[in-house]
C-alpha cells in the first residue's frame, strides 16, 4: 500500500464516516496537535532509553492517545462501527501516577517554574505545552460538535498536562537539579497577603 493517496492535495482530508474536511478545520487541528504531542512523547521515550521505569506507562499513554484521536476523528453523526478501544480510565491513571511521582519527591512546589532544568525535564515541559494546545483546540471542537468529544477524552487530555508537569519536576528532583522558581501560585500569594 502506498503512503501517498493524492486525495489531500486540495487541502482536505477524510474522517470517519466518509466525509472530507479541510485540514484547518477544528477537528483536524485538534487531532493534529494531539498527534504532535504524541510524537514528542515518542522523542522523550527515545531519550529515556528502553529500560527506563517510565517506559511502560508512556507506552500506554501513546496507545491511548492514538485511540482517542480515532474517536476525535469521528463526527457525532458518523456511524459508530469498528471503534477502537476507549481508554476511559485515563484521568484516573494519570492521577495515580502523579501521586506516585509526588510521593517520591523530596519537596512539593508552590511556584510556577521556568521550563528546563535538564533535557528530559525540558522535553516533559514541551509535551505538557503541546498537550495544553491540543486541549485548547479540543475546546474549539467541543463547541462545534460537542457529542464527538467524550468526557473521558477531555478529562484524560487535561490530566496529561498535569502529569507531564509532575514528570518534569520528578526528573529534576531525581537528578538533584534545582528548580528555577518564577512566582508563587496565585492562591498562595493571596494567602500570604491576607496574613
Amino acid at each position: 500500500m502506498k503512503v501517498y493517496t493524492r486525495k489531500g492535495d486540495k487541502g482536505q482530508t477524510g474522517v470517519f464516516g466518509g466525509s472530507r474536511q479541510y485540514k484547518d478545520s477544528p477537528r483536524v487541528e485538534c487531532i493534529g496537535t494531539i498527534d504532535e504531542a504524541n510524537s514528542t512523547i515518542g522523542l522523550l521515550r527515545a531519550k529515556l532509553g528502553e529500560t527506563h521505569e517510565w517506559q511502560p506507562n508512556l507506552h500506554k499513554i501513546q496507545k491511548d492517545i492514538m485511540n482517542m484521536m480515532s474517536h476525535l476523528a469521528r463526527p457525532s453523526d458518523a456511524r459508530k462501527e469498528n471503534e477502537n478501544p476507549r481508554p476511559e480510565d485515563g484521568a484516573e491513571f494519570c492521577e495515580q501516577w502523579i501521586d506516585e511521582l509526588e510521593g517520591a519527591m523530596s519537596a512539593s512546589s508552590d511556584y510556577f517554574l521556568l521550563p528546563g532544568g535538564n533535557e528530559i525535564s525540558a522535553l516533559c515541559h514541551v509535551c505538557r505545552t503541546q498537550i495544553r494546545r491540543g486541549e485548547r483546540k479540543m475546546v474549539t471542537l467541543m463547541r462545534e460538535d460537542p457529542e464527538s468529544v467524550h468526557d473521558y477524552i477531555s478529562a484524560y487530555i487535561n490530566r496529561l498536562s498535569d502529569l507531564f508537569f509532575t514528570m518534569a519536576r520528578a526528573e529534576m528532583d531525581k537528578q538533584g537539579v534545582a528548580e528555577e522558581k518564577w512566582n508563587l501560585f496565585l492562591y498562595k500569594r493571596k494567602k500570604k497577603t491576607t496574613k
